[in-house]
């Protein structure tokens, strides 16, 4: 709403009606402090002012140039009941209810609008429905099965990824319908994805010609060495923002064109089609290779995990795609387009979201800090998943790290707006580590018990886990180490494993903190987190003891989705400024504040850096030998 301007909107609780400073007067007339959150405003403007709001001895009038409104007989103007808790049930007219039953009117039900998300994760796919406040109403989710073929190799199927999506989806909009709503209620739809998972298909047949290689994969370790070895490696992270590693999209492809022969025949055919999984999702949901103009784009936050885009330029750069031997004829790249666009992203083609616009798409990272609403330099989010993401705001120039973190593209809302970026910091196992005590040790029948057998013990009588499942990722990018438990004795028992499963995320959380700090001159404050992992309260008592700062926790931890549906909602209307979302996922978030005294969580830290410099050289060694 604009200032000094005069709007008709409708109040869940009372009747249409003209009015100026609309806010006071409603919490006039409520008996309240302030305006309940349950009230849908539009922006109509009325054509003149016809009068305020005032409590006449104790009624609530309408004063109309010294007469009173009377509601007008229209659906709309329908009273209504109260929700619990809204106001004082006694400050309410008796003849002010809907039906028993009935919470809103035909005509309310009409103005409500949503925004789909697809969250299309490493272990499960999900599809969210959210409205306006940001809050999910439907949902839906499947896990798949993770492949790991070889010793650090990691796999999925593509076909299986887009059937978990499209059932989704379908299950999803079943249980939105039994809640009296349609597809025509839903503005748009965002998709965000797992990074750097690299896909390749025929671009002819639509159809895949390997199974995804998972951003955990550590197949390339030796083909990086090599690489690390060439000239210009040196010039690489200043570009594009990150360093030469196992993590990237680059390596992956590479190492598909000389290792399959389908892969690099059509790349000497000039039929290879690359991209994350966000370009194979949108490519599929557009119709694939039979729609009459196939869609095969990408955003900026998903290329910036590549290694082939220039950081600066946000497109793909001649000197990063030439170092990786990459011939720009053979091989059809995603375009990269904005974050958030009307049309980039196509339509879905089919099911029952067919023609319903395909409008936002963040890399998963980007999407939490969205989600969160960490649209300020110096606002920071760490999403405890699979693995562990931290992303801290540096505003609208690429801050390129000297401690070990990575650049990358926070997120780009296009329509004349600048691209904001974000300094990182990945560690490959979070809830990854939970996975592996439960499904390969069997400490635990879920993954959900490992927080109460942690909390069984005190400590972790003196035992550390690093786990380097895929080597290190950041701050120390340690390619040759792997997962290496020290202090067992035999007092040690599953449940000190378990606490220092939990404990490893903390301590590597820290190190990227520190590194943070070194880069940007400033120390974080708080800390806003998300992710799976975050549901355990020891979890996040144990990040503010060892960091020594607020941990803060959203009610709604589905941030990672929202981001996305903020993203699609932009582009179509349903948000017009980011100012709009300030408010969004705000409720009933819990503080976790540090108990631990600092000279003991700086002994535990210690302890830990030691034990990564004695994990290392693992893999060296295997090779060899």
């Amino acid at each position: 709403m604009s200032s000094g301007g005069f709007y008709k909107f409708q109040c869940k609780y009372w009747y249409t009606y003209n009015c100026p400073n609309w806010v006071p007067a409603l919490a006039a007339i409520l008996g309240l402090s302030s305006v309940p959150p349950h009230i849908v405003a539009a922006t109509e403007p009325a054509t003149e002012r016809i009068g305020d709001v005032t409590p006449t001895n104790g009624n609530h009038r309408f004063e109309l140039d010294g007469g009173l409104m009377k509601p007008e007989s229209s659906a709309e103007s329908t009273p209504r009941t109260l929700p619990d808790g809204a106001a004082n049930p006694e400050t309410v007219p008796g003849d002010l209810h809907l039906p028993q039953g009935i919470d809103e009117t035909e005509a309310e039900r009409e103005n409500h609008w949503f925004v789909g998300s697809i969250d299309q994760g490493t272990t499960s796919s999900r599809f969210l429905i959210f409205n306006g406040e940001g809050d999910p109403v439907a949902s839906h989710q499947i896990e798949f099965e993770n492949l790991y073929p070889k010793s650090g190799w990691h796999e999925h199927d593509p076909i299986e990824l887009l059937r978990s999506v499209e059932d989704c989806i379908e299950e999803a909009m079943r249980k939105f319908a039994s809640l009296g709503y349609s597809k025509s209620h839903i503005r748009s739809i965002g998709i965000t994805n797992q990074r750097e998972t690299t896909i390749v298909w025929d671009s002819v047949t639509g159809e895949p010609l390997y199974n995804a290689i998972v951003w955990p994969d550590t197949r390339t370790t030796a083909l990086v060495r090599e690489l690390k070895a060439r000239e210009g490696a040196d010039e690489l992270l200043d570009l594009c923002g990150l360093p030469l590693s196992t993590y990237p999209s680059s390596v992956k492809l590479l190492w598909l064109i000389h290792n399959v022969d389908t892969v690099r025949q059509a790349y000497d055919e000039g039929r290879l089609a690359f991209g994350t999984v966000d370009s194979w999702l949108i490519y599929r949901l557009n119709g694939g290779a039979c729609a009459d103009r196939p869609v095969h784009v990408t955003d900026s936050t998903n290329a910036s995990r590549t290694m082939f885009m220039n950081l600066r330029t946000l497109q793909y750069d001649d000197k990063l795609l030439g170092f990786f031997s990459i011939d720009r004829t053979k091989i059809q790249l995603p375009r990269i387009v904005p974050s958030s666009d009307p049309e980039a992203f196509g339509k879905v083609a089919s099911g029952s979201l067919e023609g319903v616009p395909i409008a936002g798409c963040l890399g998963d990272q980007s999407s939490a800090l969205v989600g969160q609403c960490g649209f300020s330099p110096g606002q920071a989010k760490n999403t405890y998943g699979t693995g562990c993401f931290l992303l801290y705001n540096v505003g609208h120039e690429p801050v390129i790290s000297k401690y070990g973190l990575l650049a990358t593209v926070a997120y780009d809302f296009g329509r004349g707006r600048k691209p904001v970026y974000a300094l990182e910091g990945s560690i490959a196992v979070a809830g990854s580590g939970v996975k592996f005590l439960t499904n390969n040790l069997g400490f635990v029948n879920q993954s959900s018990e490992i927080n109460a057998l942690a909390e069984s013990v005190p400590d972790n009588g003196g035992v550390v886990f690093v786990t380097a499942f895929s080597g290190l990722f950041a701050p120390y990018w340690i390619d040759d180490a792997k997962g290496t438990l020290f202090g067992i004795t035999q007092h040690t028992t599953k449940a000190h494993i378990a606490r220092a499963t939990l404990e490893a995320t903390c301590f590597q959380t820290r190190a990227i903190l520190e590194a943070m700090a070194r880069d940007s001159g400033h120390r974080l404050e708080s800390l806003a987190v998300d992710g799976g992992l975050s549901n355990s309260d020891l979890c996040m008592q144990t990040q503010a003891d060892v960091c020594g700062i607020p941990v803060d926790r959203p009610a709604m931890r589905e941030t990672t989705a929202l981001g996305a549906a903020i993203a699609a909602g932009l582009a179509t209307g349903v948000w017009r400024e980011l100012e709009d979302l300030k408010e969004v996922n705000r409720m009933g978030r819990k503080v976790f504040e540090p108990r631990m005294e600092r000279e003991k969580a700086d002994r535990m830290f210690r302890k830990w850096e030691q034990a990564v410099e004695m994990s290392r050289g693992w893999v060296r060694e295997e090779n060899q030998e």
